[in-house]
């Protein structure tokens, strides 16, 4: 590795992200390299990350979802995400802490940022999640959760909520962690894809 300032990830980052993260020093610096390979300035923009979800999903639309992704970890709404938010949303999608995804997702479904959820915000991101599974996986998915509004309204009433009710992030949380099928219900299940890809990129 490059002996200069700027291939080399500053220790504190490193211990932090190391802390934070499951992943070990040798992978965050080989996965800092590759960043500053793909983003020299050390900013990913939404559009380049919109880019890397459309490698993942060639037979799919992933774009309303990775903006939504992008959104939820752009955590000072600079429009970039930094070597450290991409850490964290890596982490996150892939193998965090139930409580950490569960804070994750739910910053995820809060689309206006406004601290609850509104059944028109459930809908609007299952229904990107949608745009990801292949026409003809749609067609085995079972009957009451085919469709986008469909799989709303099944979320919505396990929280037991009216349509115009909202859902605090508490709420949001106990509820998915009291119910394993809210989960299978509000993620798409990517993390085994990126993975893949990813270690076809290392090789």
């Amino acid at each position: 590795m490059g002996n200069s300032k700027s291939s080399a990830l500053s220790k504190g980052l490193l211990e932090e992200l190391k802390s934070n993260t499951k992943y070990s020093e040798a992978e965050l610096c080989t996965w800092y390299q590759s960043f500053l390979k793909e983003c020299p300035s050390g900013k990913i923009s939404k559009e380049q990350f919109e880019g890397i979800y459309a490698s993942f999903f060639p037979d799919a639309d992933p774009t309303a979802y990775a903006r939504h992704v992008f959104r939820s970890f752009d955590t000072n709404a600079d429009g970039t995400l930094d070597f450290k938010e991409y850490i964290v949303a890596l982490h996150l999608t892939s193998g965090g802490k139930t409580l950490q995804k569960l804070e994750w997702a739910f910053a995820l479904y809060d689309v206006d940022g406004n601290g609850t959820i509104s059944k028109n915000e459930i809908e609007e991101i299952v229904r990107s999640i949608f745009n990801m599974i292949p026409v003809d996986d749609q067609k085995n998915l079972p009957e009451d959760e085919n469709t986008p509004e469909k799989r709303a309204e099944k979320i919505w009433e396990f929280f037991g909520k009216k349509d115009n009710d909202k859902i605090s992030e508490g709420e949001f949380i106990q509820g998915v962690m009291d119910n394993k099928d809210i989960l299978r219900l509000i993620q798409y299940d990517e993390p085994q894809k990126i993975k893949d890809k990813l270690k076809e990129k290392k090789q």
